[in-house]
């Protein structure tokens, strides 16, 4: 059973002349913090803390599909291992949900995944893995919003630099091949870019890096307790931010290393 607080979802505010669209990235860890005797199962609070968010689009990166040893180790805990993949688990109701595998480990595997308000077309998946030791993809998710196809790509880039580089190349060859130009994409994830450096190469592939109307865009996500590197980011084609923030607070910092990043996007033009 979830054990979800009752949550009273509110319809995105829409007007007539300047839809929103709320859209958030998280990367969660796997539902799961701590090491040893003190692991814990956080995917619970994780299912608030996504309700809470109330984004239209919520980018979620290292989700579980499922996991032998782990649902063996907190069968018996409160909660409870989901009886379901997470990114299904962490959907609120009527959202539709995309999960694609980009790691099979030992004992079950994991990817992105995408929760959607609005209706959600053909799910692509893209392998961009630079090399053996990092099983990296994208998940590519078309979205029906205001009679306008949104491109929702969710991306969790490599550990090394040089990786990121080619990934981003890969990326921009996908985005070529498989996304009109004049259709609106949002990609949104974990990028991993310690040193801020992804930008000019984003940009050339036709992408703006969502800040928020003060200018701001390296709000900082990671690590949650006290966030300095700004590793999660929401780029965009075809569409304006006109708010970025990060919930931050205790509950926040224990439920995954990294905190989500919000954006409230409209179109462009």
């Amino acid at each position: 059973m979830r054990a979800h607080a009752h949550h009273v979802r509110h319809e995105p505010a829409q007007s007539a002349d300047a839809p929103r669209l709320s859209v958030a990235t998280y990367n969660i860890h796997k539902g799961v913090r701590g090491v040893g005797p003190g692991k814990r199962l956080e995917i619970h609070n994780l299912g608030q803390g996504v309700q809470a968010m109330d984004a239209d689009l919520v980018f979620l990166q290292e989700v579980r599909h499922f996991h032998h040893r782990e649902a063996k180790q907190f069968a018996h805990t409160w909660f409870g291992w989901p009886d379901q993949g997470q990114a299904e688990f962490l959907a609120p109701d009527g959202y539709e949900v995309a999960y694609r595998t980009n790691a099979v480990t030992r004992h079950g595997e994991h990817g992105n995944a995408l929760l959607s308000r609005f209706p959600i077309g053909d799910v692509g998946h893209h392998d961009v893995s630079d090399h053996r030791f990092e099983q990296r993809g994208l998940l590519h998710v078309p979205v029906h919003w205001q009679g306008r196809v949104v491109h929702a790509v969710v991306a969790h880039l490599g550990l090394m630099h040089s990786s990121r580089v080619r990934q981003v190349q890969r990326l921009s060859d996908f985005i070529a091949a498989h996304v009109p130009p004049d259709e609106l994409l949002v990609v949104a994830g974990d990028f991993n870019d310690w040193g801020e450096r992804l930008d000019a190469p984003m940009r050339a592939c036709g992408l703006e890096r969502a800040e928020a109307p003060d200018g701001r865009r390296r709000l900082a996500t990671f690590p949650s307790r006290v966030p300095v590197f700004s590793l999660d980011r929401i780029y965009i084609r075809g569409l304006r931010c006109v708010g970025l923030k990060v919930p931050r607070g205790p509950a926040w910092s224990r439920m995954s290393d990294h905190l989500p990043l919000l954006a409230e996007l409209t179109l462009a033009s």
